[in-house]
């Protein structure tokens, strides 16, 4: 929620979503839930919950034209403000569920206070089991909901409440995976979602202005300002909150508490249906989610849990759209998932049959190919993974000479960059790039000399590349400490490229995002990226794939200026130039290992 900008993609993503009614980006016959008939649908305002320490929190409830008997209900908790999904309770509603959509503590209309990722757990328990004990209500409780309202869905299935009965996680984030840090980089966009949820009242104009929160970014990267005094200016009391954030830089028990345990989701025996799309900036939170519940879920609860990724960013798990950053997919991409959510739940609370959608437990879009594909497992989409070795060629820092991504194990001498981060001149062609695109090059030619570009072969046939890359690279830094940003990319025939996954490490965190350690020799120390986001895609015949490795220095991350210290707190005096060796010769084969999917 990253090195193809996925700050102000979600920025862009969550303010159309929160604020156009969940339309994706580009949408056009895909604009949420058709309008219903009001004639349809009884709506109360105003409805007080109360929780167990006396808070209550406003809710409004959309029941059944007519409703004469009880019936399973679903709810979502926010901090967006409740009327923002307004058109999903009219939706289900006037399908026949009764609809709550409801304030977190301390936003909209709640009592309280507001503190991110706190609360939801025992609120969103309090909610069920005050939902299940009104008229309308045969006892069945569901949940719905995206980014924020899919974490929250968790939260409180961890505390099992008796009267839930299954959950809908979409682009849930995982604290301390994907939010507020990714790799425990954190991001600039951590103010600005703050300033969002600040107070009761929505702060629309201000969290939807683009425009300011990119400049404030680049005039403080510029400035080589600390990190932790970003929202000081305009956050007011809520800086605290990311003050708190930032003081905790890397995985430990205070990002812990956020999540469920192990034991938790051990003991959490609902039907589970996880949303995720290849290009949703909360998809290593969601498949973070996923990954833990299958890995200590009892057998028949693992047997009802189904998962989706489309080609979907954030906004679009909720409201797919054919058009993503540059990118144009097929009619099937279009998903209605409004209906399959009706579907899916008559099916778990109402004995109706399962989704046709769902053939087996995993469903992947395959972009390029432009249709859906099926698997028994998360790692059974891959069918094997292709070794390329990194190799030396013309020039590997520019994206015009390169290296080579070879079939063959390499035997070159090391390829190299130098970074010096207070050299700020790339924060303008950053600030001026369509932060949105997925297809844009401009910052890649702009840092021809300060990254290492490595090519494959064009390729002899279409192949599918479906899962997860990974990159071993054997790397030597003359520092403490730097930040890398590692992308794939598809470059077609005609010179075009589209993004297909991202990886980013702080060197100090190379053996574990657990414990730092700083870099202290200037031999080559072996760096896995073993985090990369998902992807399924068709890459055409006489396409390459592209490697590009490249120091995170961006107006959107947390900036890091190699001193090995608190990099929270440094500035510009602190600034250490740093050269970045990559070896790639026989007794260090560093290499890029691509995910080919079933034939």
């Amino acid at each position: 929620m990253t090195s193809k900008r996925k700050i102000s993609r979600l920025l862009l993503s969550l303010t159309v979503m929160i604020y156009a009614v969940l339309a994706g980006r580009g949408a056009t016959a895909a604009d949420g839930p058709a309008p219903i008939d009001p004639a349809q649908v009884d709506l109360r305002w105003g409805v007080k919950i109360p929780m167990r320490d006396g808070v209550q929190l406003q809710a409004t409830v959309y029941t059944p034209k007519g409703q004469t008997a009880p019936a399973p209900c679903i709810f979502t908790l926010t901090p967006y403000i409740a009327q923002s999904y307004h058109d999903r309770g009219m939706y289900f509603a006037a399908h026949g569920y009764p609809f709550l959509t409801v304030d977190v503590r301390g936003r909209g209309n709640s009592e309280g206070h507001f503190r991110p990722l706190i609360q939801e757990a025992d609120d969103g328990y309090d909610v069920v089991e005050w939902l299940a004990r009104q008229p309308y209500c045969n006892g069945k409780v569901a949940m719905w909901g995206g980014s924020y309202a899919g974490y929250d869905q968790w939260a409180a299935a961890s505390q099992r409440p008796p009267h839930l009965a299954t959950i809908v996680p979409a682009a849930a984030p995982y604290a301390g995976v994907d939010f507020p840090f990714r790799n425990n980089i954190f991001y600039t966009y951590d103010v600005q979602w703050l300033a969002l949820v600040n107070g009761h009242a929505g702060q629309t104009s201000l969290f939807g202005d683009d425009l300011f929160w990119k400049s404030h970014f680049r005039r403080r990267l510029e400035a080589g300002a600390a990190f932790d005094s970003l929202g000081d200016s305009v956050l007011g009391e809520t800086a605290t909150i990311f003050k708190e954030w930032v003081a905790h830089p890397h995985l430990d028990e205070y990002w812990d508490r956020f999540n469920p345990t192990s034991e938790q989701y051990s003991r959490i025996s609902l039907p589970i249906l996880t949303i995720t799309g290849s290009y949703d900036d909360d998809q290593p939170g969601a498949l973070r989610h996923y990954r833990e519940f299958m890995q200590h879920a009892a057998p028949d609860a693992k047997a009802r849990h189904y998962l989706i990724i489309g080609p979907w960013d954030h906004a679009g798990t909720r409201t797919p759209s054919a058009q993503v950053g540059g990118l144009t997919f097929g009619p099937a991409s279009l998903l209605d998932l409004p209906k399959l959510h009706l579907e899916w739940y008559a099916w778990t609370m109402q004995v109706g049959p399962k989704p046709a959608f769902l053939q087996r437990p995993v469903a992947y879009y395959v972009m390029q190919a432009e249709r859906w594909r099926y698997a028994d497992s998360l790692e059974g989409v891959t069918a094997q993974k292709r070794s390329y070795y990194l190799e030396s060629g013309t020039n590997a820092t520019d994206v015009l000479g390169s290296g080579s991504l070879q079939p063959a194990p390499a035997k070159g001498a090391p390829d190299h960059f130098t970074h010096d981060p207070r050299d700020t001149h790339l924060a303008a062609v950053e600030y001026d790039s369509d932060p949105q695109s997925f297809t844009d090059q401009h910052l890649i030619y702009a840092r021809r000399g300060e990254q290492l570009i490595y090519h494959t072969a064009p390729l002899d046939r279409d192949t599918e590349v479906s899962g997860f890359f990974k990159l071993s690279a054997w790397i030597a830094i003359d520092a403490p400490d730097t930040d890398l940003d590692v992308r794939v990319y598809e470059l077609t025939e005609d010179g075009g490229s589209v993004l297909l996954s991202t990886d980013l490490m702080r060197a100090r965190y190379r053996d574990s995002l657990r414990e730092p350690r700083a870099v202290q020799t200037k031999a080559p120390l072996r760096y896995d990226f073993d985090h990369f986001t998902f992807v399924s895609r068709v890459i055409r015949k006489n396409s390459r794939l592209r490697l590009v490795i490249a120091p995170l220095d961006s107006i959107y991350n947390e900036k890091n200026y190699n001193s090995g210290g608190v990099v929270a707190t440094e500035t510009l005096q602190a600034a250490r130039p740093v050269t970045v060796m990559l070896y790639h010769d026989r007794a260090h084969q560093s290499v890029l290992f691509v995910p080919v999917g079933q034939p």
